[in-house]
């Protein structure tokens, strides 16, 4: 069960950071008029946080159960990735967002965004791929 879990929280992050990758933050370069920027970089950022924090929480609660019920090779490296996708969140994303909010740097915020969301976007592929992997093993 706690495998199943694990699959839906990693399942649906994936879906999630692609979509941002290639739909939501290549998006933002296309508002020519900053204000609406603004005005719907609150929104976004406001609802996309009731989908991003359970799924992230959840994936780190699992993430978390499974190092502690059974030490092996994929819980080690699924914590590890998990570990590096929150580093990355919070050191990285949340001041790129807070520019924005901020009205700092936005064109260039926004341009690093797009590029740097790619470290996070291969983080939880992998992270998909081996909870994948380890679920059809079982």
């Amino acid at each position: 069960m706690l495998e199943t879990a694990r699959l839906i929280f990693d399942s649906g992050l994936l879906v999630l950071i692609w979509m941002v990758q290639l739909i939501v933050y290549p998006s933002f370069l296309y508002f020519n008029n900053l204000d609406s920027l603004y005005k719907w970089h609150e929104t976004y950022t406001k609802r996309i946080a009731v989908i991003v924090i359970p799924l992230m929480f959840g994936q780190l609660i699992t993430t978390g159960l499974q190092v502690f019920t059974v030490q092996d090779l994929y819980t080690l490296a699924s914590s590890g990735l998990v570990f590096l996708v929150w580093a990355s969140t919070f050191l990285q994303f949340v001041p790129l967002h807070a520019n924005i909010s901020y009205k700092r740097s936005v064109e260039s915020t926004l341009k690093q965004l797009k590029h740097k969301n790619w470290i996070r976007t291969v983080l939880w592929t992998l992270l998909f791929g081996i909870t994948l992997y380890s679920k059809m093993e079982i």
